[in-house]
């Protein structure tokens, strides 16, 4: 899949940004990851402090697929560490975008993926499993359902109802 630089992809599609077919998040995010550039479908996960359901999605294949966790803007522990970010590696995974925190920083951008996240933090989360799969969040500004395509570099992140072309 060619990568689309999304400043680009605002200047031109102003129409489709002014319908709400196509949403900027706030820059509100730290880059992680070997890869500074990734797109593809969104799957989403809302937890709070609690990453089973995290992990459940990242052990599944990944297809090239971005993982959207809501994690309520959280910053009092890690919803994604080292171990996850290998995972979601060897899985297939294009990204991971979290309203939350991630830990392992090091290991994490060891990984060939993409990781956009808040911040940092050293302490796990809980294991509980609560939350929901697949439902539209609200992360940075910006509701994002299942199914609709995210596009992040280095000049920020986006999201479009569908797939955008080069």
């Amino acid at each position: 899949m060619a990568s689309l630089a999304t400043a680009e992809v605002c200047d031109s599609n102003a129409s489709v940004v002014a319908s709400g077919d196509l949403r900027v998040l706030h820059p509100v995010f730290q880059i992680y990851g070997q890869k500074k550039t990734f797109s593809g479908p969104v799957v989403t996960v809302k937890v709070f402090e609690d990453n089973v359901l995290v992990r459940e999605l990242l052990e599944t294949r990944g297809e090239g697929r971005v993982l959207v966790i809501d994690g309520g803007g959280s910053l009092r522990c890690a919803l994604v560490g080292g171990n996850m970010g290998q995972l979601a590696q060897n899985m297939g995974w294009a990204g991971i975008v979290v309203n939350g925190c991630i830990r392992d920083v090091d290991e994490i951008n060891e990984c060939g993926i993409g990781v956009r996240a808040l911040a940092s933090n050293p302490l796990k989360s809980s294991k509980k499993r609560v939350g929901e799969k697949h439902v539209p969040v609200y992360v940075a500004g910006t509701l994002i359902r299942d199914g609709e395509w995210l596009y992040a570099d280095s000049d920020g992140v986006i999201v479009a109802k569908t797939e955008l072309s080069v």
